[in-house]
């Protein structure tokens, strides 16, 4: 279990949770400025840099990584496949997204969106509708800022404020969801800072809510050993210190590493759902992303799961 976590805890766009998804907006951002990105976040940028300081600042910084090569080169090589895996995970949901609404779905729900700015970015069908829902502070901070700097959806977004484990199906009701409606759903970044009864409690709820026909896609939790956690943990506080990054969150310390946790691709092929899923391993390696040795343990990665509701 997370040793930083409470039932009832609470964040906004620079703790806790919250800051984990600039720390995601940073990467999509370096990846936009790289020669042959994956993925064009044009946005990402400009909500890093409103969200005060903080390790972000590090990741924009392309003279960071050669630093830490010459410190620790295989530390360098995993903060190298951390930004690339940002990049194909974005890739790989940016285009089941694609895939949902040239099928015909004009409904979309991004569970715990946090800095995701698809419903900016993305070219949605006239009429298409994303909800998305997050703590209220982390939605106020994005629609605020991108509104200052002149950036209009290119969807109809609709803000549902609400914490995922109050009752949020009620909340996105009442914002106008349709239930009768297929619906494109996405959890990305997202189970690893739920305990496991509350995953099931989500897709139960996403399940419930689903008309036939509607989609999900699912970004997995890795399991690693506790000692290869606090191995890591060790290099990167030596990095840290050395690089004076004393502010930097242990994102460890926030995600819960329950055991039993269900196998989504499993769950939701039992609950009224067709699903399968890739490893991130496999759509790194195909995308010419993968760094690390053929060795790395894959239970240590995610899968990305999509699912087609009965």
């Amino acid at each position: 279990m997370s040793s930083l976590r409470t039932d009832d805890d609470s964040w906004d766009i620079a703790t806790s949770v919250g800051s984990t998804a600039v720390m995601v907006a940073a990467a999509r951002a370096a990846e936009t400025g790289r020669d042959a990105p994956l993925i064009q976040d044009p946005y990402a940028k400009v909500l890093v840099a409103g969200a005060g300081t903080g390790v972000w600042e590090f990741m924009l910084d392309d003279s960071f990584a050669d630093k830490v090569a010459q410190a620790d080169p295989e530390a360098a090589a995993i903060l190298e496949h951390m930004g690339s895996y940002q990049a194909v995970r974005t890739h790989f949901f940016d285009a089941f997204f694609a895939d949902a609404v040239a099928a015909g779905i004009g409904q979309v729900v991004i569970l715990a969106s946090g800095l995701d700015s698809r419903a900016y970015r993305l070219a949605w069908p006239d009429g298409t509708k994303v909800f998305e829902i997050d703590q209220p502070k982390v939605l106020d901070y994005k629609s605020a800022t991108l509104a200052r700097h002149g950036v209009a959806p290119s969807a109809t977004r609709l803000e549902v404020p609400v914490d995922l484990r109050h009752d949020w199906p009620a909340a996105l009701v009442d914002a106008g969801f349709q239930t009768g409606a297929p619906t494109a759903w996405l959890a990305e970044g997202l189970l690893m800072y739920l305990p496991a009864d509350a995953q099931d409690r989500l897709f139960a709820d996403v399940t419930r809510l689903s008309a036939p026909g509607s989609r999900v896609a699912v970004e997995t939790v890795g399991v690693q050993a506790q000692d290869r956690r606090e191995m890591m943990r060790e290099r990167f506080q030596r990095i840290a210190a050395q690089f004076g990054m004393e502010d930097a969150v242990d994102v460890g310390d926030l995600m819960y590493h329950d055991e039993n946790r269900a196998d989504v691709t499993d769950w939701l092929n039992e609950h009224g759902w067709t699903a399968s899923s890739v490893t991130s391993r496999e759509e790194m390696q195909r995308l010419g992303r993968w760094v690390l040795p053929d060795a790395a343990d894959q239970r240590a990665f995610s899968d990305f799961v999509v699912g087609e509701r009965h």
